[in-house]
């Protein structure tokens, strides 16, 4: 791995063919390398050195079902050089077309990964800077690399010229010379485990801290001390995630530690209404107890504005649980003109009625006040509101966090969450992806007790899933999955 590292470290064509066959060489076991000796049968060198202006040169690792020479096909990694400037790193599809590798590259969890780590490329040792970049779909040959990312990778124009319509996962090596053998194991690890080949033992903890590292970018961990900053900056904020993955515990723990329970909470339903939340007529009883007469009441809204306005040195908090099981912008009314944290002035809306003070017939919201929705990703019996009020929220998401299940789950729990979130990982498309079930199913110590709670709390969600045709995709490897959850014991 040395070699293939300094390899795509050096910038120069001089020799290329040799340096690049021997670094390839050096991969496998009888020399040191990262992989054992068979997986020298799953992927096929192939370097072409091409003088002048014939052609880019380049070094790959094929699919061994192509010939020795000419256009192959499948999926590659692929190292560039170029005169001025280290290799470049590439995954490609071959020029001939996806087959072999069209299965591989067609499912969701190839896409999903190259992207992860080109994010944890990016976060970890971009410095600020893009130095790595991924097709959000690596099927599509017929899209090149966009032009700002043409752009962005300056010294290799030739390379995207060539093959901008295959390249779909890239890394642009700098002076660093760790961020190059993390892309490198990363793509690698990748290519080969694809074809069902796997580090040697004595490389097994490196590639799992690396398989760690950028998994974190498919399901991030967010933290409460984050959600509690990004209120205090944007004051309206939503938290969404599928079942399971402690939204509302995060909400009510934020009440209670970043606003010393200064605030409140309530959940929408089909049936809240404007009145209900902002304020209008409701019945009450007529002063001389004989009946009842209808009068400005205040909605959950601007009762909460009004205790924010008794302390505006002190943060107050509105929860709202499951906000997307109402119409928020029918709720909001006019309202939504209020929802404007980056106002430069003060936001007043006219009200139908006269309310009590501090209101009256105008309704502003005090700085103080911020405003906290949960909602659950797998309810789609109601869509999240439209883009007005999207935009005047900062969206957070929560995912299934595999640390929570280590410290509170046991080996059959650690199991049965490993399993799901590899099927939700590899074959849910996008729309799909956010509904893997959250960690708080899987967080059951005793073996025996964990079977009984994922046949009555996760198997009727995974089951639900397969009705709605959530799933439907990959709904066979969610039913074998369900069949294995039936076996235990």
């Amino acid at each position: 791995m040395d070699s293939l590292i300094k390899l795509i470290q050096t910038p120069g064509t001089q020799d290329w063919s040799t340096r690049c066959a021997r670094a390839f060489d050096e991969l496998y076991s009888a020399k040191g390398g990262r992989y054992p000796e068979r997986a020298q049968k799953a992927a096929t060198p192939r370097v072409a050195e091409f003088k002048g202006d014939s052609g880019v040169p380049f070094g790959a690792l094929i699919h061994p079902s192509n010939p020795n020479s000419g256009p192959y096909s499948g999926m590659s990694f692929v190292v560039f050089p170029v005169a001025e400037a280290p290799c470049l790193l590439g995954l490609v599809v071959g020029t001939q077309g996806l087959s072999p590798d069209e299965a591989i590259l067609a499912r969701p969890g190839h896409a999903r990964k190259v992207s992860a780590i080109c994010a944890w490329l990016n976060h970890h040792h971009g410095k600020g800077k893009l130095t790595a970049w991924a097709k959000r779909d690596p099927v599509r040959t017929d899209l090149d690399v966009p032009e700002n990312i043409v752009r962005e990778f300056d010294p290799y124009g030739a390379i995207f010229e060539r093959y901008g319509k295959e390249l779909y996962g890239i890394f642009a090596p700098s002076g660093d010379a760790d961020a190059t053998a993390d892309a490198t194991k990363a793509f690698l690890d990748l290519m080969f485990s694809e074809r069902k080949q796997f580090p040697l033992k004595s490389a097994e903890g490196d590639a799992e801290d690396i398989r760690t590292s950028y998994f974190a970018h498919l399901m991030p961990d967010v933290h409460e001390s984050e959600v509690a900053t990004l209120l205090e900056e944007r004051r309206y904020v939503i938290i969404e995630g599928p079942p399971g993955t402690g939204k509302t515990r995060m909400a009510l723990r934020l009440l209670r530690d970043y606003y010393g329970g200064r605030g409140a909470s309530m959940q929408f339903h089909p049936n809240t209404t404007y009145e209900s939340f902002v304020g209008g007529l409701a019945p009450v009883q007529s002063p001389d107890g004989l009946g009842f007469r209808f009068a400005p009441q205040t909605g959950e809204l601007m009762h909460a504005a009004e205790e924010a306005l008794k302390d505006p040195l002190q943060p107050y908090l509105l929860h709202v649980d499951e906000i997307n099981r109402a119409d928020l912008s029918k709720i909001l009314g006019e309202a939504i003109f209020l929802l404007e944290p980056q106002a430069d002035e003060l936001r007043v809306v006219n009200l139908a009625y006269d309310f009590r003070p501090p209101f009256g017939r105008r309704l502003s919201l005090p700085r103080n006040l911020h405003l906290l929705g949960t909602m659950n990703s797998a309810d789609r019996s109601i869509a999240i509101v439209d883009v007005a009020v999207r935009r005047r929220f900062a969206f957070v998401k929560l995912w299934p966090q595999i640390s929570v299940v280590v410290q509170h789950g046991g080996p059959r729990m650690l199991r049965a969450f490993k399993e799901l979130m590899t099927i939700f990982v590899e074959y849910a498309a996008d729309e799909a992806f956010p509904l893997a079930p959250g960690h708080s199913y899987f967080l059951e110590p005793d073996d025996k007790q964990a079977a009984r709670l994922l046949k009555v709390h996760l198997a009727p969600l995974l089951e639900e899933y397969l009705s709605q045709g959530y799933v439907a995709t990959f709904s066979d490897a969610i039913r074998a999955y369900l069949q294995w959850l039936d076996t235990l014991d």
